[in-house]
C-alpha cells in the first residue's frame, strides 16, 4: 500500500504553551509537512511567539522551516499584552530554551502565506492556532488566497460551550473579532474546533512525565513549559493538568483523530462593542438526531471525536 504524501501545512500561532505542544505534534507527525509558521500576537507579542518558536524549532533539529512574523496590533484595537498568568510571562511558562542562532525571515507572516500558498497550490492547508489578524491580512492583501488552500483548521469559539474570556466568547475569537469574521467570510472550507470539544481533552503528571524523561532534548522542553500551564488548569479540572486546545486542532488537521460529529453549519461572528463580543455564534438548530448540515455552508463545527486525543499526542511526540 502506498503511504500518503504528506500534508502540506501553513501553521499560525501565537506561540504559547499550548502552541509549542501543537508544534511538537506537527513536527513528529508523518501526516503533515510543516512548510512554514507564522506568528500573531495573543498568548504573548508576535516578536516573542517568533522567538519562542525559532528556538523550539532548533531543539528538534528544524532549521528549515522559515518563521515569519506577523501582526503586533489586532485589526481595531492594540495587542493587549497577552496571558502571562496562564502561559508564564514569556508565553512559554518562564521556561529558558536555548537561543536558536536564526532569525525569522524578513517577509511578514501573510506574506509567508501567500508565498506558500503559490508554491503548494491546491494542497496546503491553513492551520491557525491563535488570533487570525495575520489571515485577515492576507486575504486583503490577496483576495484569491482561497482559490490555493485546499482547507483551513482553526482553533477558536465556543457553539455551545461557555467562553474563556468572557461568559460567550473564546479567546482566539475575542482577541480579533473582526478577523474572524474575515476568515469565516471567505471561500474556502473550514473546520473549526471551538472549547466545547478542546476542553474534554486534556493531559495529566502521568503525561507531563512521559515527556520529561524522553531521550531526546524537544520532548523534555515541552514537558518543562507545560509546569506552569498545569496550574492555571487547576480550578477547571480540580488536578494538576491542562486543557489541548491546540494541540486537538493540529490532530485534526493532521487526521489524526476521527470525527464523529461535525456538522457543517452558518457560523457568524460577534464584532459589536457590547457582552457578547467575539462570540461565535453557529446555527446548530435540527442536531438532535445527528449531524444536519446546512446547504451551502462552508464551515464545519468539531462538538465530538473519537477516543481521547492524549494517548494518541504523547505517542506522536515521543516517537518524534
Amino acid at each position: 500500500m502506498t503511504t500518503p504524501a504528506p500534508i502540506p501545512v501553513f501553521l499560525d500561532c501565537d506561540t504559547g504553551v499550548d502552541d509549542s505542544v501543537a508544534i511538537a505534534y506537527l513536527l513528529a507527525s508523518r501526516a503533515v509537512d510543516l512548510v512554514g509558521i507564522g506568528t500573531v500576537s495573543g498568548n504573548i507579542d508576535s516578536a516573542t511567539a517568533a522567538r519562542n518558536t525559532l528556538d523550539l524549532l532548533a531543539l528538534y533539529g528544524r532549521d528549515d522551516i522559515p518563521v515569519a512574523i506577523g501582526a503586533h496590533d489586532h485589526l481595531s484595537h492594540p495587542y493587549g499584552g497577552g496571558a502571562p498568568w496562564v502561559h508564564g510571562d514569556n508565553g512559554i511558562g518562564g521556561v529558558d530554551l536555548p537561543r536558536s542562532a536564526r532569525e525569522p525571515v524578513a517577509a511578514s507572516a501573510h506574506e509567508l502565506l501567500i508565498e506558500l500558498s503559490h508554491t503548494h497550490a491546491g494542497r496546503l492547508h491553513l492551520l491557525t492556532i491563535g488570533p487570525v489578524t495575520n489571515i485577515a491580512h492576507a486575504l486583503e492583501a490577496d483576495p484569491t488566497l482561497p482559490t490555493r488552500i485546499a482547507g483551513v483548521t482553526t482553533m477558536g469559539g465556543a457553539a455551545l460551550a461557555a467562553g474563556n474570556i468572557s461568559p460567550v466568547a473564546e479567546a482566539n475569537i475575542h482577541n480579533d473579532p473582526e478577523a474572524a469574521a474575515a476568515l469565516l467570510g471567505a471561500d474556502w472550507d473550514i473546520t473549526l474546533v471551538p472549547l466545547d470539544i478542546t476542553v474534554e481533552h486534556s493531559l495529566d503528571e502521568d503525561d507531563r512525565a512521559a515527556l520529561l524523561a524522553a531521550d531526546t532534548p524537544g520532548p523534555r522542553a515541552v514537558g518543562a513549559i507545560l509546569d506552569h500551564y498545569f496550574d492555571f488548569y487547576m480550578p477547571l479540572y480540580g488536578r494538576r493538568g491542562c486543557a489541548l486546545h491546540d494541540p486537538l486542532a493540529a490532530a485534526i488537521a493532521a487526521g489524526g483523530i476521527t470525527l464523529t460529529r461535525a456538522p457543517r453549519v452558518p457560523v457568524m461572528v460577534d464584532t459589536s462593542q457590547g457582552p457578547g463580543r467575539g462570540q461565535t455564534i453557529a446555527d446548530l438548530r435540527g442536531q438532535r438526531l445527528g449531524d444536519r448540515h446546512h446547504e451551502g455552508a462552508r464551515t464545519r463545527v468539531v462538538l465530538e471525536a473519537e477516543g481521547e486525543l492524549a494517548p494518541h499526542l504523547i505517542e506522536t511526540i515521543l516517537r518524534g
